[in-house]
């Protein structure tokens, strides 16, 4: 029986959410994009619905989620959880506070509980703002992000201005009062027909205290609170509906294909690193701006190595490497390379490559797309937030689809090998 849906509003974040829901101890599915119509869902503890609508038009993004909710209740899934960035991503015209008020009026929910904090990758919040280890958001690399900077760290402020429900918070010392305070407080905050009520949560004990306390509640967040409602989910079960594991760690001897197209620090140290250990290929449009001499180039070099071996094909760059790539690709250039390695990646799968990791959100994102994966069987995690996926299939093909900004230092130089 699936208990939970968790919609996410990209792919990476819905595999945080997925390694969340594993590591409370879940058998998960995760969905790639809104379901077709007819498909059956593969037996789960809880399933993840990941779909590419952070950044589109509020219309758009919510008829998406309708027709999700609508193919999850004929699935027989009866509760549901949206969960969105642990960093809040979003403009002031962003999809959160429509999203929120469509599954809140869906599901019948008498309020929403509006919680990003994720302790795990420090994500935390205090007083209603929303900190990144010891800095507010808007002091953080997320105020100048190309999509959705984020300049405002006051949540409530922020949220806001995506919707015209009321917008409350519920303070740290409240969260922690125990129950009745909690109930007291949100029965106010209802009352002055507050519907969205911003949640503080500084540690797992504050997530888990959240997870075990809104009944009448649609609850959304990061990571951190799926994985405490999880918890809190797998604890009500009783003995003859307790989970059996799920699929692990792939087997690496027939090799790993590795594509980064993020251009995130913490991706662009990965691939430093990753160079001094295995066979690498940088496609610089500055050298080849032809996207179809790209691939080939590409798939000849891939070919050329051991397949037994890890290695690796990249688009990351820096800022000037960035600049110096689209004076000869043109504007579109981040959009172009994606497609590049998710057409790399198509050509591997036909030559017999059955495991892959991909480093970007985006790139993740034209991979599924390309090599048509619709679900997946979620296992271990090769880092926090980052698991192995298993498409369903008689020729099964294993995924690691990582955020840019997962991941230590030797992620692909460890995780490529292991």
């Amino acid at each position: 029986m699936t208990h939970i849906a968790v919609i996410a509003d990209d792919y990476t974040g819905g595999t945080d959410a997925a390694a969340a829901l594993r590591r409370s101890g879940l058998r998960v599915v995760m969905l790639f994009g809104v379901p077709a119509p007819g498909s059956t869902l593969q037996e789960c503890d809880a399933v993840v619905v990941g779909i590419k609508f952070r950044s589109i038009a509020s219309a758009e993004a919510c008829e998406y989620v309708e027709r999700t909710v609508a193919w999850l209740r004929e699935n027989g899934v009866t509760r549901y959880f949206y969960k969105y960035c642990s960093t809040f991503d979003s403009t002031p015209a962003g999809n959160i506070g429509p999203v929120c008020d469509l599954l809140s009026t869906l599901t019948g929910a008498r309020y929403t509980i509006v919680c990003p904090a994720t302790p795990l990758h420090l994500r935390t919040t205090y007083l209603g703002h929303l900190f990144v280890g010891d800095k507010l958001l808007s002091d953080s690399p997320m105020r100048t992000h190309p999509l959705t900077p984020m300049t405002d760290s006051n949540l409530a402020r922020w949220l806001s201005l995506q919707t015209e429900s009321l917008v409350g918070s519920l303070p740290l010392d409240v969260v922690r009062a125990g129950h009745e305070a909690v109930t007291e407080r949100v029965n106010g905050l209802v009352g002055q027909g507050i519907r969205h009520i911003v949640t503080d949560a500084i540690d797992n004990s504050d997530l888990d205290s959240i997870a075990a306390g809104h009944d009448e509640a649609l609850l959304t967040g990061g990571a951190g609170l799926v994985e405490a409602v999880g918890l809190n989910l797998r604890a009500s079960l009783p003995a003859a509906e307790q989970p059996t594991s799920g699929p692990g760690t792939p087997d690496a001897s027939s090799g790993t294909l590795i594509l980064a197209g993020s251009c995130s620090e913490a991706t662009l140290e990965q691939v430093r690193r990753a160079e001094l250990s295995m066979p690498a290929l940088r496609l610089d449009p500055g050298d080849i701006s032809d996207a179809d001499a790209l691939v080939d180039t590409a798939v000849a070099w891939n070919e050329a190595q051991a397949a037994t071996r890890p290695r690796l094909i990249y688009t990351s760059a820096d800022a000037e490497e960035r600049r110096r790539s689209a004076t000869a690709m043109g504007p579109d250039t981040p959009q172009i390379l994606e497609q590049v390695l998710a057409r790399i990646a198509s050509r591997a799968v036909e030559a017999g490559t059955r495991r892959i990791i991909v480093a970007g959100g985006e790139t993740s994102g034209a991979v599924v797309a390309e090599l048509g994966v619709q679900q997946v069987l979620v296992g271990d995690e090769a880092a926090p937030g980052v698991p192995w996926c298993t498409t369903v299939s008689s020729d099964p093909i294993s995924l690691l689809l990582k955020s840019g900004n997962f991941g230590g230092p030797d992620f692909i130089t460890e995780t490529a090998s292991a």
